[in-house]
């Protein structure tokens, strides 16, 4: 199980019986927790947990209609109480934003202005077939005839230094948006390429039904020159595509950005991997520029999202304990500081969103009382 801290598994064996009992990750609250331990091939050690639930929020769900005034679109209230909560203001900041300066000076290809609205961030009734939730966040972009409205969110935590991030989530709509999940270290100056640190999961509604883009910015020079080795384009495994359900998940970690779906490791890029504190931002868009190509007139395209999820480090004082940038240890210098007792995980659970514990005094197998009664008559 590569660097994972696992249990004893004891097994007791009789003639044919089969085990007596196997050790199975007991559920446990994150307060018991001093620390979570991913699994694959990015396995790391993280201080703090979050899980964000989307799936269960009828209160809330209402599909805005599309504000086609670009100064009201920027400027709207949040679409539902949930969006002006503490559960969402604590964590996430709604943008309002626009590309009006580069996209007056020709500094991007952009061919339409894209003003970025809290109105496009909202609850919504999930109306699939046999759906497996009541509802989920959706995150629309829409061209309409003066500009393409579009949404973005990002954390109200500036310093993560290093994290692993999943949402389980869909892209669905028309060629020329896209959809993303990013870490970013802002910078004063966004033309300065080498200053650029972010890691990008990326949907481009162009691209074909199966194709997702992976990228440590920057992708290309100052002198307009690919680089190759900053970016993957990835099929999706198993003959899924992108308006499949599907958790998508993103490990920053030192040296390198991993990315899965649906457990699947599917790139892996150390080429100018973040290295420090940055941020974490969705967003669903677009500027009519070469990357995300031009919408028609009247179309749409969204990013829906049932949960994420997070486990993460911070540089500073963080919820749990100072940490620094070298916060990610080996297994070895965590049990020998005797600061991470208790090991958690997110990964081998059987219910989303919940914790258990790999490693420390909580530590209990769970029994088969079945076998210990076929025991009993086996002695009797």
């Amino acid at each position: 199980m590569g660097h994972f801290v696992t249990l004893i598994r004891p097994l007791v064996v009789l003639s044919s019986l089969v085990p007596l009992y196997v050790a199975a990750y007991s559920e446990i609250s994150d307060d018991r927790c001093d620390c979570y331990l991913t699994n694959a091939t990015s396995s790391n050690y993280f201080s703090t947990h979050k899980f964000f639930d989307f799936r269960d929020k009828e209160n809330y769900a209402g599909v805005p209609a599309i504000i086609d005034n670009a100064d009201d679109s920027s400027q709207a209230d949040p679409t539902s109480d949930y969006m002006s909560s503490d559960e969402w203001t604590d964590y996430w900041i709604l943008q309002s934003w626009t590309n009006a300066g580069s996209f007056s000076n020709g500094v991007s290809d952009a061919s339409v202005l894209m003003v970025n609205s809290p109105n496009n961030v909202y609850i919504e009734k999930n109306q699939d077939e046999n759906a497996d939730s009541s509802t989920y966040l959706t995150m629309r972009t829409a061209r309409l005839d003066d500009f393409q409205t579009a949404c973005e969110f990002e954390s109200a935590i500036r310093n993560y230094q290093f994290l692993s991030v999943r949402m389980y989530a869909r892209t669905t709509g028309a060629p020329g948006a896209v959809t993303a999940m990013f870490t970013y270290k802002e910078i004063s100056n966004s033309s300065d390429l080498t200053s650029v640190q972010e890691s990008d999961l990326e949907i481009r509604t162009l691209d074909p039904h199966n194709s997702v883009q992976y990228t440590n910015q920057p992708s290309y020079t100052s002198m307009g020159l690919d680089l190759q080795a900053a970016t993957r384009n990835v099929t999706i495994p198993k003959e899924r595509d992108w308006t499949d359900w599907a958790v998508y998940r993103m490990d920053w970690s030192p040296g390198k950005t991993t990315w899965y779906i649906n457990g699947d490791d599917v790139a892996s890029i150390s080429f100018q991997a973040p290295r420090d504190p940055s941020m974490l931002i969705f967003n669903s868009w677009s500027d009519g520029g070469s990357w995300a190509g031009n919408m028609s007139v009247g179309s749409e395209a969204k990013l829906q999202i049932q949960w994420i999820e997070l486990v993460y480090n911070t540089t500073g004082s963080s919820e749990k304990r100072s940490d620094t940038p070298e916060h990610i240890m080996t297994r070895q210098e965590k049990r020998d500081e005797g600061a991470c007792h208790n090991v958690c995980s997110i990964d081998e659970r059987e219910k989303i969103g919940t914790t258990t514990l790999l490693q420390g005094s909580a530590s209990k197998p769970i029994f088969s009382w079945a076998l210990v009664l076929c025991l009993a008559l086996f002695a009797w």
